[in-house]
């Protein structure tokens, strides 16, 4: 996602939270359990990172934008040294449309 900012507005801390709630609430649609907002960054299901997000400020002239990645593990999850991972398919023995998903992330976003 890209969004256009105005100049002294961003608090990044207090944007990456929105964001991670923004996804708990999408991940809670498909799995009914609890789910946990690491800090900065990382959804947890089960102490697994399920989701993360990272964002950037980039200035083009005069003008600044939020440049913002969502990662959401639905179908594979990576494998990363000593930090656990899993993803929607894992936990519910489901397939999911990643389109859908995508696309509540737009309406919400």
């Amino acid at each position: 996602f890209i969004l256009k900012t105005k100049k002294n507005k961003l608090i990044n801390i207090k944007l990456k939270k929105n964001k991670c709630l923004i996804v708990k609430k999408i991940l809670t649609n498909y799995y009914k359990k609890k789910i946990i907002i690491k800090k900065p960054n990382d959804v947890l299901i089960q102490k697994k990172k399920i989701s993360g997000i990272l964002q950037e400020i980039v200035h083009i002239l005069d003008s600044k934008f939020l440049v913002v990645g969502i990662g959401i593990n639905i179908r594979k999850s990576p494998k990363i040294k000593n930090y656990p991972t899993t993803n929607l398919y894992d936990l519910t023995n489901k397939h999911f449309n990643t389109r859908e998903i995508e696309n509540k992330l737009n309406l919400i976003f």
